[in-house]
């Protein structure tokens, strides 16, 4: 498996994450709005993190413009949006090792500056 990251390049956070890893040349770079993520990839993310709900951002605008947080999400509606437009995929998701490690905590940050490293 190759190591690699899901991320939008026109989001300043991404950029500022990616510009801090070191050995940025070990990963794949996917940049989810140019090529949008594949139901396989998808499934490939929900083996390692156990549940699409943790791949699901809830800090989207959609997610607020659509009002879902009025609404009991199951974890095949998780997927559908996910699968449907890339800003409900919580940023960025790296895939190092066999370990996934979704979203820009600074906890998960400092895991995969460790991982790379």
């Amino acid at each position: 498996m190759t190591n690699k990251i899901y991320y939008l390049a026109s989001c300043d956070t991404c950029r500022k994450i990616i510009k801090s890893l070191p050995n940025p040349d070990r990963l794949e770079f996917h940049d989810i709005r140019q090529d949008p993520i594949t139901a396989i990839e998808l499934e490939e993310m929900h083996s390692l993190s156990g549940t699409y709900e943790a791949l699901f951002s809830k800090k989207a605008q959609l997610y607020k413009s659509m009002d879902l947080k009025n609404k009991s999400l199951t974890e095949p509606d998780f997927k559908k949006y996910i699968l449907e437009h890339y800003t409900f995929l919580s940023r960025p998701v790296f895939i190092l090792d066999d370990k996934i490690y979704i979203g820009n905590s600074q906890k998960n940050i400092i895991e995969v500056i460790k991982a790379l490293s």
